[in-house]
């Protein structure tokens, strides 16, 4: 694996709107220019704006930022890049009152950039989870209104949970006998996501999404996981005396690393943007041992995301939008 770059390589490579444009270039269209309009691969850079291209077949205009996360950004390219640098690199995230000092702009630009940003961090073609799989829920806190967090005035969010179990030695999945403790094991990949409720369906619903057909499932004696006997290898561990934690430690060592983040580094999270916090620690901890390496994965993804506006991230029509036009999809 590369290795990634040092904050004096970062500033040097990209020093410019050029050098950034040419590295969004090269994530974006990895075989070369593609008419969204037409598919042909002619095309002409124009001098006017950095980014700017016109198909030379049937004469469409694209701007590199079109379509992608920073759709319609005015921001210069080098301020996106140092804010997916800093959110990639620093162990502990940004929030964005700390992207407002480090970039000076406006605290609401700094909160709409770290939000796209942390909607990019979400590859859609990601492989499920395998192997030795263990599942389990917590209940994490959250702020209500604008007030500082208090725990006595929290409220709670279901949060399911998904840690691939790896031998530490060959550095893969060896399922065992029914039972059998797991020693001298590593967590892998992670999955979270908010759920309703402890239910069945809201449960078996999260496995599917997350985890692949044929894995062993290592869970608690909750009454939801039957259901799954079908399509996975079940091995249920039934918490008694014994706590929780050494029975199921994976997951619970990422539930007890994702509540000090939330409250360290955001003071308690918000119930409305709860998922892409959630997918902000899970991109952050399934890169743990690789952090500098991946700003390109996040700007990778990002060039190949479907634009966010300001009006999906908080759920709200656009008053500007004309009445009786298409609603506001979110995603």
């Amino acid at each position: 694996m590369a290795r990634g770059r040092t904050l004096a390589e970062f500033q040097k490579e990209f020093s410019g709107e050029g050098r950034c444009a040419a590295f969004l270039f090269a994530r974006r269209w990895p075989d070369g220019f593609v008419c969204p309009a037409c598919g042909k691969t002619r095309a002409v850079a124009l001098k006017r704006r950095t980014g700017l291209y016109e198909c030379l077949d049937c004469g469409r205009q694209t701007s590199l930022t079109a379509g992608t996360a920073m759709h319609r950004s005015k921001l210069p390219l080098r301020t996106w890049f140092w804010a997916a640098h800093l959110m990639a690199t620093h162990s502990n995230g940004m929030s964005a009152r700390q992207m407002e000092d480090q970039l000076g702009v406006t605290y609401k630009t700094a909160w709409l950039l770290t939000q796209k940003l942390r909607r990019s961090m979400v590859d859609p073609d990601r492989d499920l989870l395998e192997g030795v799989v263990e599942v389990d829920q917590a209940e994490i806190p959250f702020r209500a209104g604008d007030t500082l967090f208090e725990p006595g005035n929290a409220g709670k969010i279901l949060v399911a949970g998904a840690v691939e179990v790896i031998d530490r030695h060959s550095g893969q999945a060896r399922p065992r006998r029914k039972g059998a403790k797991y020693l001298d094991t590593r967590s892998g990949r992670l999955r979270l996501a908010v759920i309703a409720d402890n239910t069945a369906p809201s449960l078996e619903a999260f496995v599917r999404a997350n985890v692949k057909p044929g894995a062993t499932l290592i869970t608690d004696g909750h009454a939801s996981y039957p259901g799954l006997r079908g399509d996975y290898r079940h091995d249920p561990r039934i918490v008694g005396k014994m706590a929780a934690n050494i029975l199921l430690p994976w997951s619970h060592r990422a539930f007890s690393l994702l509540k000090r983040w939330a409250l360290g580094t955001y003071h308690g999270l918000r119930r409305k943007h709860a998922g892409a916090y959630l997918d902000e620690f899970v991109f952050r901890y399934n890169r743990r041992f690789h952090r500098h390496v991946s700003f390109e994965k996040m700007l990778g993804l990002a060039a190949g995301g479907e634009p966010t506006s300001y009006w999906e991230i908080i759920k709200r029509e656009n008053p500007r939008k004309p009445s009786g036009g298409r609603p506001t999809t979110y995603r």
